[in-house]
């Protein structure tokens, strides 16, 4: 996972209008998969262009383009308000259509929350999902959240009931290793001042540090 260049948003805006659900599915809170390819692709690179700009240390995104194999496949985000004060973060994903059912929304999950917590020193992490949305609600569940309540809310003119999970640190240091010796965080002492974090601890055991990269050495 890396922040995408000018080249690889174009890939990304493409790879959104093939497809990223089945159209009779509504996994977002706007419809931004809505419309004709060229409306998909102005909606995807209008949100990465407006994710570029929030950086502030009160409110901030991490957009990163996932790769699998050199190819583009979707999207992981980790974001935050007051993480100064909080240190509690929201992470948001998408892949493209043709890249699901294959352990990809798992495994990019688990180094996003690597990147939060190894790199960015994060005392919880937060995941939400539309209670029609199987995939990603088994992710979270999959990989250890502790369930955090649901709410009513509006999506598309229809009220939809709407889970949230919950990972503590906590949680995070009882897990298994998973993965997590197999990552590499390159560059997070650069997104750690431009954020206003304090600069990192020292690890020692959960591989090197560094992250606006997250590389995951098996999938390439």
């Amino acid at each position: 996972m890396r922040q995408p260049d000018d080249v690889e948003l174009l890939a990304l805006a493409g790879l959104a209008a093939d497809g990223v659900h089945n159209p009779e599915v509504a996994p977002f809170s706007w419809p931004w998969t809505r419309g004709t390819d060229e409306e998909v692709k102005r909606n995807v690179l209008a949100h990465q262009w407006k994710n570029r700009g929030r950086t502030a240390a009160d409110d901030w995104a991490l957009s990163l383009a996932v790769f699998r194999h050199g190819e583009i496949v979707g999207v992981q985000q980790v974001s935050a308000k007051n993480f100064q004060v909080t240190r509690s973060g929201l992470t948001g994903s998408w892949l493209g259509l043709r890249h699901h059912g294959q352990g990809i929304g798992t495994r990019m999950r688990l180094m996003a929350l690597h990147l939060a917590f190894e790199g960015l020193d994060a005392a919880e992490m937060v995941s939400e999902a539309y209670d029609d949305n199987p995939a990603s609600n088994a992710v979270s569940r999959r990989l250890g959240y502790t369930a955090n309540g649901l709410r009513i809310t509006a999506r598309e003119g229809h009220s939809v009931v709407e889970n949230s999970y919950r990972m503590t640190r906590e949680q995070w240091d009882a897990r298994p290793d998973d993965l997590r010796s197999e990552i590499a965080l390159e560059g997070v002492s650069s997104v750690r001042q431009l954020f206003g974090i304090d600069q990192p601890k020292q690890l020692t055991h959960r591989g090197k540090h560094d992250a606006d990269r997250c590389e995951d050495r098996q999938s390439g």
